[in-house]
């Protein structure tokens, strides 16, 4: 079973419900796909056994030995990539975006065109299982191939597991990262908070669900923050035959838990938090369609 974990906007608390959901599994292939940002290395410390080189685009490269510095391609750079300092053409990688019209117009052909190869794919063990995460370079592109070279992976130390089911912590938003995390899933779970932007957020994702035919289900996080707003979304939810998986208070502990380096449900199984939270997994991952 592969399961995805998205949201419509950020800081709904998909990670830490990522990271409960892996604990509470025991034996697990756990994908961070949220590479422009991910973060849930940082809380399992996992042991990096593989490593593999994403190149998702190209940048431009000055051959000094044949530039002459006349400032020609920095005239034409839209994205103001190339500078001209102290009488020397620089360009810099963060704000170059691979569209190669500097190497095309350069006068003496000293620009060229080299892989961005700075982004990279990383698997190996942590103490639920394995974990799999992408980290794309700052200024790199094409974060969708390299979500799709995460599942892959995942996919792969899976079936080289005894084919334990696959948690995908996913971006948040409805973009291309998106697409490509809950592209062929068993079950999404969508993570939203009780704010009216957090119900216009939920809506999109749900009706970007909808297009893949997919089961989905919704956490109500921080429910207790705005009660009325929460019942709002949980209305809507039934009238939209959307299964809503259950609802949990805003409780610090879960800040601590990450703190201490730890999931809420390694941090105190004890806790109505985590109760809640086990419950919630169980009913998703035993629901049938």
């Amino acid at each position: 079973m592969e399961v995805a974990i998205i949201s419509g906007k950020g800081g709904t608390g998909k990670s830490s419900l990522s990271a409960a959901f892996a604990t509470l599994e025991g034996k697990v292939v756990l994908a961070d796909c949220d590479v422009d940002a991910a973060n849930l290395y940082l809380l399992f410390n996992p042991l990096n056994e593989e490593e593999e080189v994403f190149v998702g685009s190209q940048k431009a490269n000055i051959d000094y030995n044949i530039c002459t510095n006349c400032g020609y391609c920095a005239s034409f750079c839209r994205f103001d990539a190339i500078t001209l300092n102290d009488g020397r053409i620089e360009i810099s990688e963060i704000n170059c975006d691979g569209c190669a019209l500097c190497s095309r117009i350069c006068p003496e052909n000293a620009i060229s065109m080299i892989p961005g190869d700075k982004s990279r794919l990383y698997s190996g063990s942590f103490r639920y299982g394995r974990m799999v995460y992408g980290i794309l370079a700052p200024g790199e592109e094409n974060s969708g191939k390299l979500v799709n070279m995460v599942r892959s992976k995942a996919k792969e130390e899976s079936k080289n597991n005894g084919k334990c089911n696959i948690i995908l912590d996913g971006p948040p938003g409805t973009g291309c990262p998106v697409t490509s995390t809950i592209t062929g899933v068993d079950k999404v779970v969508i993570v939203t908070e009780p704010t009216l932007s957090g119900l216009h957020d939920l809506e999109r994702s749900v009706e970007l669900v909808k297009k893949f035919n997919l089961e989905k289900f919704v956490i109500i996080n921080k429910c207790d923050l705005n009660s009325a707003v929460s019942d709002q979304i949980e209305t809507w939810c039934v009238k939209e035959g959307i299964n809503v998986a259950g609802q949990l208070p805003f409780d610090e502990n879960i800040t601590k838990a990450m703190f201490n380096g730890k999931s809420i449900i390694e941090f105190n199984p004890e806790l109505e938090i985590s109760k809640k939270i086990s419950i919630i997994w169980n009913r998703i991952k035993n629901q049938e369609k």
